[in-house]
Protein backbone atom coordinates (compact mmCIF):
# COMPACT_ATOMS: atom_id res chain seq x y z
CA UNK A 1 0.00 0.00 0.00
CA UNK A 2 1.50 3.34 -1.12
CA UNK A 3 0.77 6.08 1.47
CA UNK A 4 -1.12 9.11 0.21
CA UNK A 5 0.73 12.41 0.33
CA UNK A 6 -0.66 15.92 0.61
CA UNK A 7 -0.13 16.29 -3.15
CA UNK A 8 -2.25 13.19 -3.79
CA UNK A 9 -5.04 14.53 -1.60
CA UNK A 10 -5.00 17.82 -3.52
CA UNK A 11 -5.19 15.93 -6.81
CA UNK A 12 -8.03 13.78 -5.49
CA UNK A 13 -9.95 16.91 -4.49
CA UNK A 14 -9.76 18.25 -8.03
CA UNK A 15 -10.64 14.84 -9.45
CA UNK A 16 -13.80 14.74 -7.32
CA UNK A 17 -14.76 18.24 -8.51
CA UNK A 18 -14.31 17.12 -12.11
CA UNK A 19 -16.39 13.99 -11.54
CA UNK A 20 -19.24 15.92 -9.93
CA UNK A 21 -19.29 18.32 -12.85
CA UNK A 22 -19.38 15.48 -15.38
CA UNK A 23 -22.25 13.76 -13.59
CA UNK A 24 -24.40 16.80 -12.87
CA UNK A 25 -23.84 19.34 -15.62
CA UNK A 26 -23.21 16.53 -18.11
CA UNK A 27 -26.83 15.45 -17.63
CA UNK A 28 -27.99 19.05 -18.13
CA UNK A 29 -26.00 19.33 -21.35
CA UNK A 30 -27.47 16.03 -22.52
CA UNK A 31 -31.00 17.36 -22.01
CA UNK A 32 -30.05 20.52 -23.91
CA UNK A 33 -28.82 18.53 -26.91
CA UNK A 34 -31.96 16.35 -26.81
CA UNK A 35 -34.10 19.38 -27.60
CA UNK A 36 -33.18 18.57 -31.20
CA UNK A 37 -35.32 15.41 -31.08
CA UNK A 38 -38.37 17.10 -29.57
CA UNK A 39 -39.79 19.52 -32.12
CA UNK A 40 -42.97 20.87 -30.47
CA UNK A 41 -42.75 23.89 -28.20
CA UNK A 42 -44.49 22.23 -25.25
CA UNK A 43 -42.04 19.33 -25.11
CA UNK A 44 -39.10 21.69 -25.30
CA UNK A 45 -40.62 23.77 -22.51
CA UNK A 46 -40.79 20.68 -20.30
CA UNK A 47 -37.19 19.70 -21.05
CA UNK A 48 -35.94 23.20 -20.31
CA UNK A 49 -37.97 23.49 -17.11
CA UNK A 50 -36.60 20.19 -15.81
CA UNK A 51 -33.05 21.58 -15.66
CA UNK A 52 -33.73 25.31 -15.17
CA UNK A 53 -33.67 25.24 -11.32
CA UNK A 54 -30.42 23.25 -11.03
CA UNK A 55 -28.06 24.00 -13.93
CA UNK A 56 -26.33 26.94 -12.21
CA UNK A 57 -25.64 24.94 -9.04
CA UNK A 58 -24.19 22.13 -11.15
CA UNK A 59 -21.73 24.48 -12.82
CA UNK A 60 -20.34 25.43 -9.41
CA UNK A 61 -18.18 22.30 -9.63
CA UNK A 62 -16.49 23.65 -12.75
CA UNK A 63 -15.63 26.87 -10.91
CA UNK A 64 -14.20 24.86 -8.00
CA UNK A 65 -12.14 22.78 -10.43
CA UNK A 66 -10.67 25.80 -12.23
CA UNK A 67 -9.94 27.74 -9.05
CA UNK A 68 -8.46 24.72 -7.29
CA UNK A 69 -6.21 23.88 -10.24
CA UNK A 70 -4.82 27.42 -10.31
CA UNK A 71 -4.03 27.39 -6.57
CA UNK A 72 -3.08 23.75 -5.96
CA UNK A 73 -1.26 22.95 -9.23
CA UNK A 74 -0.16 26.25 -10.79
CA UNK A 75 2.35 24.59 -13.12
CA UNK A 76 -0.36 22.34 -14.52
CA UNK A 77 -2.69 25.31 -14.91
CA UNK A 78 -0.15 27.36 -16.86
CA UNK A 79 0.88 24.43 -19.06
CA UNK A 80 -2.69 23.46 -19.90
CA UNK A 81 -3.93 27.01 -20.41
CA UNK A 82 -1.14 27.74 -22.87
CA UNK A 83 -2.10 24.64 -24.88
CA UNK A 84 -5.91 24.73 -24.77
CA UNK A 85 -6.80 28.40 -24.43
CA UNK A 86 -8.67 28.47 -27.78
CA UNK A 87 -11.06 25.52 -27.21
CA UNK A 88 -11.41 26.49 -23.55
CA UNK A 89 -12.55 30.00 -24.52
CA UNK A 90 -15.02 28.55 -27.04
CA UNK A 91 -16.38 26.18 -24.38
CA UNK A 92 -16.93 29.01 -21.90
CA UNK A 93 -18.75 31.05 -24.56
CA UNK A 94 -20.92 28.01 -25.28
CA UNK A 95 -21.79 27.63 -21.59
CA UNK A 96 -22.74 31.31 -21.45
CA UNK A 97 -24.89 30.83 -24.56
CA UNK A 98 -26.59 27.83 -22.95
CA UNK A 99 -27.34 29.89 -19.85
CA UNK A 100 -28.81 32.79 -21.84
CA UNK A 101 -30.99 30.50 -23.95
CA UNK A 102 -32.24 28.62 -20.88
CA UNK A 103 -32.91 31.57 -18.61
CA UNK A 104 -34.51 33.87 -21.20
CA UNK A 105 -36.86 31.26 -22.67
CA UNK A 106 -39.56 31.88 -20.09
CA UNK A 107 -39.36 35.68 -20.39
CA UNK A 108 -39.66 36.33 -24.12
CA UNK A 109 -42.41 36.18 -26.70
CA UNK A 110 -43.21 32.67 -27.92
CA UNK A 111 -41.95 33.43 -31.44
CA UNK A 112 -38.41 33.68 -29.98
CA UNK A 113 -38.55 30.22 -28.39
CA UNK A 114 -37.39 28.45 -31.54
CA UNK A 115 -34.27 30.61 -31.84
CA UNK A 116 -33.42 30.23 -28.16
CA UNK A 117 -33.89 26.47 -28.40
CA UNK A 118 -31.55 26.30 -31.39
CA UNK A 119 -29.00 28.32 -29.43
CA UNK A 120 -29.45 25.95 -26.48
CA UNK A 121 -28.89 22.89 -28.68
CA UNK A 122 -25.81 24.28 -30.43
CA UNK A 123 -24.19 25.66 -27.28
CA UNK A 124 -24.76 22.38 -25.37
CA UNK A 125 -23.32 20.40 -28.29
CA UNK A 126 -20.22 22.61 -28.56
CA UNK A 127 -19.57 22.60 -24.79
CA UNK A 128 -19.92 18.81 -24.59
CA UNK A 129 -17.72 18.17 -27.60
CA UNK A 130 -14.93 20.47 -26.41
CA UNK A 131 -14.94 18.98 -22.92
CA UNK A 132 -14.34 15.57 -24.46
CA UNK A 133 -11.65 16.82 -26.83
CA UNK A 134 -9.80 18.52 -23.96
CA UNK A 135 -9.77 15.23 -22.08
CA UNK A 136 -8.39 13.57 -25.20
CA UNK A 137 -5.63 16.16 -25.51
CA UNK A 138 -4.54 15.54 -21.92
CA UNK A 139 -4.73 11.73 -22.14
CA UNK A 140 -2.78 11.64 -25.41
CA UNK A 141 -0.22 14.16 -24.14
CA UNK A 142 -0.78 16.57 -27.05
CA UNK A 143 -0.38 19.71 -24.97
CA UNK A 144 2.52 20.93 -27.12
CA UNK A 145 1.13 19.98 -30.52
CA UNK A 146 -0.29 23.41 -31.42
CA UNK A 147 -3.54 25.34 -30.87
CA UNK A 148 -5.56 22.98 -33.09
CA UNK A 149 -4.33 19.67 -31.67
CA UNK A 150 -7.76 19.21 -30.11
CA UNK A 151 -9.16 18.66 -33.63
CA UNK A 152 -7.04 15.58 -34.36
CA UNK A 153 -8.57 12.09 -34.49
CA UNK A 154 -8.17 10.92 -30.90
CA UNK A 155 -9.48 14.08 -29.16
CA UNK A 156 -12.36 14.25 -31.65
CA UNK A 157 -13.35 10.65 -30.84
CA UNK A 158 -13.22 11.53 -27.13
CA UNK A 159 -15.46 14.52 -27.82
CA UNK A 160 -17.99 12.38 -29.68
CA UNK A 161 -17.86 9.76 -26.94
CA UNK A 162 -18.65 12.33 -24.26
CA UNK A 163 -21.54 13.68 -26.34
CA UNK A 164 -23.02 10.17 -26.58
CA UNK A 165 -22.58 9.64 -22.82
CA UNK A 166 -24.22 12.99 -21.99
CA UNK A 167 -27.13 12.20 -24.35
CA UNK A 168 -27.62 8.86 -22.60
CA UNK A 169 -27.74 10.64 -19.23
CA UNK A 170 -30.22 13.14 -20.66
CA UNK A 171 -32.50 10.37 -21.93
CA UNK A 172 -32.64 8.72 -18.52
CA UNK A 173 -33.25 12.11 -16.88
CA UNK A 174 -36.18 12.89 -19.19
CA UNK A 175 -37.67 9.44 -18.62
CA UNK A 176 -37.53 10.05 -14.87
CA UNK A 177 -38.33 13.73 -14.47
CA UNK A 178 -40.95 14.51 -17.14
CA UNK A 179 -44.58 13.40 -17.33
CA UNK A 180 -46.34 12.92 -20.66
CA UNK A 181 -45.35 11.48 -24.01
CA UNK A 182 -41.71 12.62 -23.89
CA UNK A 183 -40.36 9.71 -21.77
CA UNK A 184 -41.33 7.18 -24.45
CA UNK A 185 -39.12 8.82 -27.09
CA UNK A 186 -36.36 9.36 -24.54
CA UNK A 187 -36.42 5.66 -23.66
CA UNK A 188 -36.06 4.68 -27.33
CA UNK A 189 -33.20 7.13 -27.81
CA UNK A 190 -31.45 5.77 -24.71
CA UNK A 191 -30.80 2.46 -26.48
CA UNK A 192 -29.29 4.27 -29.47
CA UNK A 193 -26.96 6.40 -27.37
CA UNK A 194 -25.93 3.46 -25.21
CA UNK A 195 -24.78 1.58 -28.33
CA UNK A 196 -22.99 4.69 -29.63
CA UNK A 197 -21.27 5.23 -26.28
CA UNK A 198 -20.00 1.66 -26.16
CA UNK A 199 -18.83 1.73 -29.79
CA UNK A 200 -16.95 4.99 -29.31
CA UNK A 201 -15.43 3.72 -26.06
CA UNK A 202 -14.03 0.70 -27.90
CA UNK A 203 -12.68 2.92 -30.69
CA UNK A 204 -11.03 5.27 -28.20
CA UNK A 205 -9.36 2.39 -26.36
CA UNK A 206 -8.08 0.81 -29.57
CA UNK A 207 -6.64 4.09 -30.81
CA UNK A 208 -4.88 5.28 -27.65
CA UNK A 209 -4.70 2.74 -24.85
CA UNK A 210 -1.44 3.43 -23.00
CA UNK A 211 -3.14 4.83 -19.89
CA UNK A 212 -5.79 2.12 -19.89
CA UNK A 213 -3.21 -0.62 -20.40
CA UNK A 214 -1.46 0.57 -17.25
CA UNK A 215 -4.82 0.49 -15.43
CA UNK A 216 -5.52 -3.08 -16.58
CA UNK A 217 -2.15 -4.19 -15.23
CA UNK A 218 -3.00 -2.94 -11.73
CA UNK A 219 -5.31 -4.70 -9.31
CA UNK A 220 -7.63 -1.68 -8.80
CA UNK A 221 -8.03 -1.41 -12.58
CA UNK A 222 -9.03 -5.07 -12.87
CA UNK A 223 -11.59 -4.64 -10.11
CA UNK A 224 -13.00 -1.55 -11.83
CA UNK A 225 -13.31 -3.41 -15.13
CA UNK A 226 -15.26 -6.18 -13.40
CA UNK A 227 -17.56 -3.60 -11.79
CA UNK A 228 -18.06 -1.92 -15.17
CA UNK A 229 -19.15 -5.20 -16.74
CA UNK A 230 -21.62 -5.89 -13.91
CA UNK A 231 -22.97 -2.34 -14.07
CA UNK A 232 -23.47 -2.59 -17.83
CA UNK A 233 -25.47 -5.82 -17.44
CA UNK A 234 -27.60 -4.18 -14.75
CA UNK A 235 -28.13 -1.12 -16.98
CA UNK A 236 -29.34 -3.26 -19.88
CA UNK A 237 -31.81 -4.96 -17.56
CA UNK A 238 -33.00 -1.63 -16.10
CA UNK A 239 -33.54 -0.15 -19.56
CA UNK A 240 -35.40 -3.26 -20.69
CA UNK A 241 -37.71 -3.07 -17.68
CA UNK A 242 -38.04 0.74 -18.02
CA UNK A 243 -36.74 1.71 -14.58
CA UNK A 244 -35.69 5.33 -15.22
CA UNK A 245 -34.27 6.17 -11.77
CA UNK A 246 -32.22 2.98 -11.64
CA UNK A 247 -31.12 3.48 -15.27
CA UNK A 248 -29.87 7.00 -14.59
CA UNK A 249 -28.06 5.87 -11.44
CA UNK A 250 -26.37 3.04 -13.36
CA UNK A 251 -25.34 5.32 -16.23
CA UNK A 252 -23.79 7.74 -13.75
CA UNK A 253 -22.10 4.78 -12.06
CA UNK A 254 -20.62 3.70 -15.41
CA UNK A 255 -19.26 7.22 -15.98
CA UNK A 256 -17.79 7.19 -12.48
CA UNK A 257 -16.10 3.83 -13.11
CA UNK A 258 -14.67 5.05 -16.44
CA UNK A 259 -13.33 8.10 -14.61
CA UNK A 260 -11.84 5.89 -11.89
CA UNK A 261 -10.22 3.59 -14.46
CA UNK A 262 -8.62 6.58 -16.16
CA UNK A 263 -7.35 7.91 -12.81
CA UNK A 264 -5.78 4.52 -12.03
CA UNK A 265 -4.13 4.43 -15.45
CA UNK A 266 -2.75 7.98 -15.28
CA UNK A 267 -1.56 8.07 -11.66
CA UNK A 268 0.86 9.59 -10.70
CA UNK A 269 0.84 11.68 -13.90
CA UNK A 270 -1.19 14.83 -14.40
CA UNK A 271 0.11 15.15 -17.95
CA UNK A 272 1.28 11.71 -19.14
CA UNK A 273 5.04 11.61 -19.61
CA UNK A 274 5.43 15.32 -18.86
CA UNK A 275 4.21 16.34 -15.42
CA UNK A 276 3.58 14.35 -12.26
CA UNK A 277 1.42 15.30 -9.30
CA UNK A 278 4.48 16.03 -7.17
CA UNK A 279 6.17 18.15 -9.85
CA UNK A 280 3.12 20.37 -10.39
CA UNK A 281 1.95 20.77 -6.78
CA UNK A 282 2.06 24.07 -4.95
CA UNK A 283 3.88 24.57 -1.64
CA UNK A 284 2.54 22.47 1.27
CA UNK A 285 1.39 25.57 3.16
CA UNK A 286 -0.65 26.70 0.14
CA UNK A 287 -2.20 23.27 -0.23
CA UNK A 288 -3.15 23.08 3.45
CA UNK A 289 -4.79 26.51 3.27
CA UNK A 290 -6.76 25.66 0.12
CA UNK A 291 -7.76 22.20 1.30
CA UNK A 292 -9.10 23.72 4.53
CA UNK A 293 -11.33 25.93 2.42
CA UNK A 294 -12.36 22.99 0.25
CA UNK A 295 -13.31 21.08 3.38
CA UNK A 296 -15.97 23.74 4.00
CA UNK A 297 -17.01 24.55 0.43
CA UNK A 298 -17.40 21.00 -0.91
CA UNK A 299 -19.96 19.86 1.72
CA UNK A 300 -21.87 23.14 1.32
CA UNK A 301 -21.98 22.71 -2.45
CA UNK A 302 -23.17 19.13 -2.09
CA UNK A 303 -25.82 20.26 0.38
CA UNK A 304 -27.00 22.99 -1.99
CA UNK A 305 -27.20 20.54 -4.91
CA UNK A 306 -29.16 18.08 -2.77
CA UNK A 307 -31.52 20.77 -1.52
CA UNK A 308 -32.20 21.99 -5.06
CA UNK A 309 -33.00 18.46 -6.23
CA UNK A 310 -35.30 17.93 -3.24
CA UNK A 311 -37.23 21.20 -3.68
CA UNK A 312 -37.82 20.57 -7.39
CA UNK A 313 -38.33 16.81 -7.09
CA UNK A 314 -41.81 16.76 -8.66
CA UNK A 315 -42.10 15.67 -12.29
CA UNK A 316 -42.47 18.45 -14.86
CA UNK A 317 -45.94 18.54 -16.45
Amino acid sequence: MIPLTLDDISAATLAVSLLMYLLLDGTDLGVGMLLLFFRDDESRRKLSMSILPIWDANETWLVLLAGGMLALFPLLYSTLFSAIYLPLFIMLLALVGRAVALEYRGHVNRRWHRYLDIAHIISSLIASFIQGTLAGVVIAGQTQAGPFSWLTLYPVLCGLGLIAAYLLCGCCWIHWRIAGAEPELAHQLAWLFLVLSLALMVAINLLESSALLQAWQRLPGKIILLLMALTLVALLLALYRERPVISLALVLTLITLCWALLIVGLWPWLLPGKLTIQQAAAAPATQLFLLSGYGIVLPLTLAYNSWAFWVFRARVR
